[in-house]
């Protein structure tokens, strides 16, 4: 049920498109991926309890992610689909964008 829920917020945010046409990735991930993720990637403890948020500044993380596997996720969703696919959401270059700044270093020194 939360699941649900969440998908319809998320659905209903970026139908109004919160990332506008920026293609600034730290202004998209302000704008979309902070909703669950957070302000700083490090998801509040009922998102994770929850939805199984991921952390994305855990050491364990930060050692594997590449901007490639970032845009996947986004693209595709989560595996058991408490993430939505958000390829037709954003656009290519917003996408681009906000994988790069997640899968950079400043995104853990901000």
């Amino acid at each position: 049920m939360i699941r649900l829920a969440l998908a319809s917020l998320c659905a209903a945010a970026l139908g109004c498109n919160p990332a506008g046409n920026s293609t600034d990735g730290p202004e998209v991930f302000a704008n979309i991926c902070a909703t669950c993720h957070g302000p700083t990637g490090k998801p509040n403890e009922v998102m994770i309890a929850k939805l199984g948020v991921h952390d994305l500044t855990a050491p364990d993380f930060r050692k594997r992610v590449t901007p490639e596997l970032v845009e996947h996720q986004i693209r595709t969703g989560s595996a058991n689909k408490s993430m939505p696919a958000l390829g037709s959401a954003l656009t290519d270059a917003q996408i681009t964008a906000v994988a790069a700044f997640v899968a950079s270093e400043s995104f853990v020194k901000r």
